[in-house]
């Protein structure tokens, strides 16, 4: 009996069997795909279509005309009624963000460096990270009513306290007041958030290579000095990846002041995604405008993003040699 030829039928069965199963990797990616396609490309492009049109209502939202940047013009001029909304807006959004990012990051970056100092023998490290991981997985809806009743008036538990201790001698509207309705949301988002920033600068520090803390051991590195000079800029990279994320996710701000707070007092603290929500969903269904600030909110987180990628990239290529042998 003869023996196949090698790169006959042998030969086709193996190149035949291994394209089918090369195959299978576009099976696997193709939901992405399908998903990527239908809900987040069409609405951009739609969202951009729209920006440029006279999109008034619901009747007008599929049969809109294209009428050019007249829509855009709202927003940078002066004497119209939206100016003023918007930008207030956006530069409540960009305070909220700020109050509550800089502790967000500093918490996270010392709790993450405690947690991962082996010459800290700090016991239930599992415990104490899921407790502050644990506001992230809560709706935001449970937590804008854990916070209302907290700090409802007249009667509350923040009243009661502080008259209590002497501080407050009547019940002190905290919603009613600007700094304090924008202390308070700053506050519930820097909680709701620190935790996964705080798990995500854990991951970093943990992909240093042992042998660099190993040779700040041994040089006699203090812990001070092993997190300045080790682990910080290696994890530069993670550092820029919260710090983008989270100004994505700060600019598209709405659940928790809308929840709590309705954009009050006075619309200070009404933010950019309330803003375009208003504007879609209450009152003329203005959706051209909503659009048309959706396009300049996306625009400016492009623009934003590219710049905080460039100032933050590696000038040093002492500290690029560095970075690749920490991985």
């Amino acid at each position: 009996m003869e023996k196949p030829v090698a790169g006959t039928s042998g030969g086709r069965r193996k190149g035949l069997s291994k394209v089918n199963y090369n195959r299978y990797g576009y099976y696997f990616v193709a939901p992405f795909i399908i998903v990527f396609l239908i809900f987040q490309l069409y609405p951009i492009i739609f969202t951009f279509r729209t920006s440029v049109s006279d999109a008034i209502g619901w009747d007008k939202i599929n049969n809109s005309v294209i009428i050019g940047f007249q829509n855009f013009k709202m927003y940078f001029d002066k004497s119209s009624p939206l100016f003023l909304d918007f930008w207030n807006s956006f530069g409540n959004t960009l305070l909220i963000w700020l109050a509550n990012f800089i502790p967000q990051i500093l918490m996270a970056l010392v709790l993450a460096s405690w947690f991962t100092d082996t010459r800290m023998r700090l016991n239930f490290r599992g415990g104490f990270k899921m407790l502050i991981f644990m506001p992230n997985i809560i709706t935001a809806a449970t937590i804008a009513v854990l916070f209302y009743s907290i700090f409802n008036y007249p009667i509350a538990p923040a009243n009661s306290f502080l008259q209590q201790a002497g501080i407050l001698h009547a019940p002190f509207e905290f919603f009613r007041s600007t700094t304090a309705a924008r202390s308070i949301i700053s506050f519930v988002q820097w909680w709701m958030w620190y935790g996964n920033t705080m798990i995500i600068m854990i991951a970093g520090i943990m992909g240093i290579s042992p042998e660099l803390y190993e040779a700040g051991l041994v040089d006699g590195c203090s812990s001070r000095q092993t997190f300045y000079r080790i682990t910080l800029p290696l994890i530069k990279p993670i550092l820029l990846f919260n710090l983008v994320t989270s100004m994505i996710g700060g600019l598209q701000m709405f659940d928790i002041p809308h929840l709590l707070t309705e954009g009050n007092p006075n619309k200070t603290t009404n933010t950019i995604a309330r803003f375009i929500y208003q504007q879609a969903f209450t009152g003329s269904r203005n959706f051209n405008y909503a659009s048309a600030a959706s396009v300049i909110l996306f625009i400016f987180i492009v623009m934003a993003s590219l710049a905080l990628f460039w100032v933050m990239r590696d000038r040093d290529p002492a500290a690029r040699a560095l970075r690749r042998a920490g991985k």
